[in-house]
């Protein structure tokens, strides 16, 4: 019986089990990425006070992507218990305050503060500055193309997943 992650006859077989070696993996590989750039970012940032897990909600706030611990917490794909946790140590910093919202009492929206806006400006030149380094020697080409296959592998995951949870 076939599954969603058999392929097809047409697709190439990348991995065999008889000669699969897991340091060769795309996700290995893509995962090595991820943790030596979260790396280097928590280093840059660190001067400024900010882990990995903080300055992940404060740039995610500041770009407008969430705004209640709700939705920041599907954002930063985290339980609300963890991100509330995160938030409390991001406003013992006084980067970040609590509102009420004044059309749902029961809605408590997330605004930064000053020092918070100016913290998450800083953000994205660290991010900038590391993921440059990492692509050193490629050319614009290769990076455009890089990013295209990139794509393509989530849409493939992103499907697979979808086809799981509507199965369910």
């Amino acid at each position: 019986m076939a599954t969603r992650t058999d392929p097809s006859p047409a697709d190439p077989v990348f991995y065999t089990p008889e000669a699969y070696r897991p340091d060769e993996s795309a996700a290995y590989l893509m995962k090595r990425i991820l943790t030596l750039m979260a790396a280097e970012v928590d280093e840059a940032l660190e001067p400024q006070g900010l882990t990995h897990a903080q300055w992940v909600p404060l740039l995610k706030l500041h770009m407008g992507d969430a705004s209640t611990v709700a939705e920041l917490a599907r954002e930063c794909q985290l339980d609300a218990g963890a991100m509330t946790r995160t938030l409390d140590r991001l406003e013992a910093k006084g980067l970040l305050g609590r509102v009420r919202s004044s059309e749902d009492r029961r809605v408590v929206n997330l605004e930064l503060t000053d020092e918070g806006r100016e913290a998450a400006r800083h953000i994205p030149k660290v991010l900038c500055k590391v993921q440059n380094a990492f692509l050193k020697g490629l050319k614009v080409e290769e990076w455009e193309q890089l990013k295209a296959l990139l794509n393509r592998i989530l849409a493939n995951g992103t499907k697979l997943q979808g086809s799981r949870e509507g199965n369910e």
